[in-house]
């Protein structure tokens, strides 16, 4: 069965839609995806990426056009285990039923982990409180074709107490202007970090695990490589307080690849306890 073949979901299966004001239903989704070989998540012209092919199978589903919301626009290459999703659907659409619809039609590609009706008012992307990346590092010798696609090879040994250390500076709110991107007139790259840190998973493999309130454009994957260049002994961990204060992205280091980051996990307000 191939995208074109795949009927509409029946509206009447599954569990009672959770209308809003119009009638529709406003759904919310937890998407995976491997991000090798999309031009990032938000819909461009001309470039596959994870927003349209996502969009286009829901369109053949519900036999409407569909707009996604996203808690986070990865760039080209960059994987995700949390993403989530939201849109407003027609009435009577079953989410259990979308969610199967979209496995079958995307997987093993871009899998929905889980499927629901949201909350009066949600948005992937506005109702957001947190979110986590991780960016794995392999470091030994020799590469891992098993681990190519999703985590980056560094040769050289790298001093794990010294990555400890440069990742420390980047909680609490700062100016990350020295790791982000230059975005449009008036954007702001003030950001408040939770939480920094690296970890030995065993077998050279190391992760890098940061939560923010909110990221600006490629900020991990400069956080990322900029901490590389300490742990490689390149830098001193210490210096990356001065580069924060300077502001100068001239100053900080080049960026990580994109293959090795992977938004893990996004945080709202009504999914705590």
């Amino acid at each position: 069965m191939t995208l074109f073949d795949v009927p509409a979901a029946d509206p009447g299966g599954g569990v009672a839609p959770g209308p809003v004001a119009d009638g529709s239903a406003s759904i919310r989704m937890t998407v995976a995806y491997d991000g090798s070989a999309f031009h990032g998540f938000a819909r461009q012209r001309d470039q596959r990426t994870v927003a349209g092919v996502l969009e286009a199978a829901l369109a053949r589903v519900l036999r409407t056009e569909v707009q996604v919301a996203c808690a986070g626009r990865t760039d080209a290459g960059v994987h995700a285990w949390g993403q989530v999703v939201s849109f407003t659907a027609p009435a009577g659409a079953d989410p259990v039923a979308l969610r199967d619809w979209l496995n079958r039609m995307l997987g093993p590609e871009v899998v929905v982990r889980d499927a629901g009706f949201a909350p009066p008012g949600f948005d992937a992307r506005h109702s957001a409180r947190a979110r986590t990346y991780r960016y794995t590092v392999l470091n030994r010798p020799t590469p891992d074709p098993f681990l190519a696609a999703t985590a980056r090879w560094v040769p050289e040994p790298m001093d794990l107490h010294a990555l400890q250390l440069a990742a420390d500076p980047f909680i609490g709110e700062h100016d990350f202007a020295a790791f982000c991107r230059r975005g449009p007139a008036g954007s702001t790259t003030m950001r408040r970090v939770l939480a920094s840190a690296w970890r030995d998973l065993g077998d050279g493999v190391l992760r890098y695990e940061v939560t923010a309130s909110a990221f600006c454009w490629q900020m991990v994957r400069a956080l990322v490589g900029t901490q590389v260049e300490a742990g490689l002994g390149k830098r001193r961990p210490g210096a990356m307080l001065s580069i924060l204060r300077g502001g100068d992205r001239a100053a900080a280091g080049a960026l990580a690849p994109p293959h090795g980051l992977c938004l893990w996990h996004v945080a709202y307000e009504e999914d705590r306890p």
